[in-house]
């Protein structure tokens, strides 16, 4: 008698995204082909999904559309399964919870992941790089590994990484912070304090900031810092006006700088 073969239980596959911010109008978004941008395996894999999860499902069409330019998708657009992270309540979450804590119920988590169930694999894709890094992603991660769903990551570009290799700081010992307080003072006592954890442990520090708040950051960056601390910006890496730079603070301050205010850039410290 054969015995019965168990059903397949479904992946959850994060899913690289350019970091270009592509146009659906134009496949090549700013003169950057999107299989130049992420291997062709990883399009091939993205094109097979019927079900996502994303941040932002409007960004999540862009994407695919882009893929469906260099490989064809499984489905029309229109007929696959397009579902959006759910947010935590304000005020009531603390970040790395997941589940009531987070403001966000297991059952939220666990219908997102429900047709791993049904032997579909289901792609987590963020606005930008990664999913699940700087990306409220990682709530799902951590719900489909406390599930038992095997999570699978997916070779693609990190904004973060690769600006800190760019950086010629310590990428031997670093830490992402996330994003600064908006108001000035507290952005300045932040930065004085990470500054302190640099030269303390010698680590780089990387931040990252709304893109039309990078002018104000590097301004707080110059006032607030050592003359001797080492700084670097990168800005829309990956794309042609993409561009990184790194020099003492007091080289810095010697050369006027205009930080564009609609590229993405990541900022790094080391004192």
């Amino acid at each position: 008698m054969t015995a019965p073969v168990a059903s397949r239980v479904g992946r959850l596959l994060l899913v690289p995204n350019a970091l270009d911010q592509g146009s659906a109008d134009d496949v090549t978004s700013s003169g950057a082909a999107l299989h130049l941008a992420l291997p062709m395996a990883v399009l091939q894999t993205a094109a097979a999904l019927e079900y996502w999860v994303t941040e932002t499902p409007k960004v999540a069409r862009v994407f695919l559309k882009r893929v469906n330019a260099v490989t064809p998708l499984v489905r029309p657009l229109q007929e696959l399964v397009i579902a959006e992270l759910p947010r935590p309540r304000k005020g009531g979450a603390s970040r790395g919870t997941t589940g009531a804590d987070a403001g966000v119920s297991a059952q939220q988590w666990a219908q997102l992941l429900e047709p791993t169930r049904q032997g579909h694999d289901v792609g987590l894709l963020s606005d930008a790089g990664l999913p699940a890094v700087a990306d409220p992603g990682a709530e799902l991660v951590r719900a489909a590994h406390l599930a038992g769903i095997e999570v699978v990551p997916l070779a693609g570009p990190s904004a973060l990484l690769l600006a800190l290799a760019a950086s010629g700081l310590n990428g031997q010992s670093f830490a992402f912070v996330g994003y600064l307080p908006v108001e000035a003072g507290e952005r300045a006592k932040r930065l004085q304090e990470l500054e302190a954890i640099s030269r303390r442990a010698r680590q780089t520090q990387l931040f990252i900031e709304t893109p039309y708040r990078n002018s104000a950051m590097l301004d707080t960056l110059l006032a607030s810092l050592a003359p001797q601390t080492s700084l670097s910006v990168s800005c829309g890496l990956t794309t042609p006006q993409g561009w990184t730079r790194t020099a003492t603070v007091a080289g810095w301050r010697k050369q006027s700088v205009v930080m564009p205010n609609d590229l993405p850039a990541v900022f790094a410290l080391l004192a």
